[in-house]
């Protein structure tokens, strides 16, 4: 069937947003392939907006393609441009303004924004939240004139910009609601790892802290307010506690969401029409057997190219198992899996060396792994999960013990 005369439209012009458009030129689709964002900057990848982009270490902004890149493809740019509705029905959308345009299939590709503090001072000047890369400029304009950083939440994001501005020589304290950084998500034992690599760097932590509001003068954000009456001086408030999958269009347009927009394991909505993939999509793990919505790099990555080749029919199943990255100061990692609960956290080295690997360990199968500035073994960690079989955990603690001897026992 001829695809010339047929449109598809991607609503955001994000790292998923623009793979996606690559990948539809790539599978051959010679139709009109419309890429939209609201931001005015061409695609660009998140991840270094916390790290080196934040600390001026980057040589430029980490767009995606070159800028040339669309026009060569035959893929028109909409920068600066906001869709207010979508009608998968009719296969029309309707922009900001009110100019109509119309789509064969439609891709959602909008993203997440930033929770904000529920708090009395949280609009002060000052108080900042990282999503864009104008916010990321915002903040390392703060963090080179120096002074006292407070950053709220101990998530990637927050636990990222206090290492950034703390290795450009701010003050930082690091507030928390929970005991140790990311506990919920990694216990325990691997939280008292990271606050202590903060620790260890000058980082003043509190945990199980509540915020009451954010102090200011004329205007200005000056201190944090703890639920104990403490205040913490600040010359500038960040705030990660969080995002929230932007599901407004679909909402709209009533298709089904839930925690995102759900989606099929061929990340297909509730109308045939349009998908949905990246931080918004909320989609069947044919590994897991339920719905998982992932906010990370890698996910961004591969389900935009995933959706891209089921909007062209080929009926792809997105398989991959999560996967993420963070670097704090010296200290790189790279998790997989979804561990949402486990037996036990076993160490695969010394981490008190901060070079080790982490499992994640239930009924003596491994759920997920963490390589902590241990390198090239992320091929090894997700056989292991993939195989759902049961590892002997002394051989799987023990460095001497190849993984690849441990992958092909769970392997055959």
């Amino acid at each position: 069937m001829p695809t010339t005369d047929q449109t598809f439209v991607i609503v955001g012009a994000s790292l998923c947003g623009a793979k996606a458009a690559e990948t539809l030129r790539q599978e051959g689709f010679d139709g009109n392939v419309i890429l939209i964002g609201q931001e005015a900057e061409r695609p660009y990848e998140r991840p270094p907006l916390s790290k080196d982009y934040l600390r001026g270490e980057a040589d430029a902004k980490p767009y995606v393609h070159d800028e040339s890149f669309y026009e060569e493809h035959g893929i028109e740019l909409r920068l600066s441009t906001t869709v207010e509705a979508i009608e998968p029905d009719t296969g029309r959308l309707t922009l900001a303004g009110g100019e109509q345009l119309e789509f064969t299939r439609l891709l959602l590709a909008t993203g997440a924004q930033p929770r904000r503090l529920p708090i009395p001072g949280a609009d002060l000047d000052g108080v900042l939240t990282l999503r864009t890369v104008e916010d990321s400029d915002a903040i390392r304009e703060r963090i080179d004139a120096g002074g006292r950083l407070v950053t709220i939440g101990a998530g990637w994001i927050g636990a990222e910009v206090a290492a950034s501005a703390r290795q450009r020589g701010c003050e930082v304290t690091i507030v928390e609601m929970s005991e140790l950084p990311l506990e919920r998500v990694l216990g325990p034992e691997v939280g008292a790892i990271y606050r202590d690599i903060h620790v260890d760097q000058g980082v003043t932590y509190i945990g199980r802290a509540a915020v009451e509001s954010i102090e200011g003068s004329d205007g200005r954000a000056t201190g944090v307010k703890l639920g104990n009456g403490t205040v913490l001086e600040a010359d500038f408030v960040v705030a990660g506690v969080g995002v929230s999958p932007r599901t407004s269009l679909a909402e709209g347009a009533q298709l089904a969401t839930d925690n995102g927009v759900l989606v099929d394991e061929y990340l297909q909505t509730s109308s045939r029409a349009v998908f949905a993939a990246g931080d918004v999509a909320n989609a069947m793990h044919p590994f897991y057997g339920q719905r998982i919505r992932v906010e990370h790099w890698a996910n961004a990555l591969n389900q935009g190219p995933a959706a891209a080749r089921n909007m062209l029919g080929q009926a792809v199943a997105y398989e991959e198992l999560p996967y993420f990255f963070s670097d704090q100061y010296d200290v790189g990692m790279e998790y997989s899996g979804y561990a949402t609960t486990w037996d036990e956290v076993l160490f695969r080295g010394d981490p008190a060396s901060r070079e080790f690997i982490a499992f994640w360990i239930e009924s003596d199968v491994v759920v997920a792994g963490m390589n902590v500035n241990v390198w090239d073994v992320n091929e090894h960690v997700q056989a292991l999960i993939r195989a759902r079989r049961p590892v002997q955990r002394a051989r799987l603690a023990d460095p001497d013990v190849p993984l690849e001897e441990l992958v092909a026992a769970v392997s055959s």
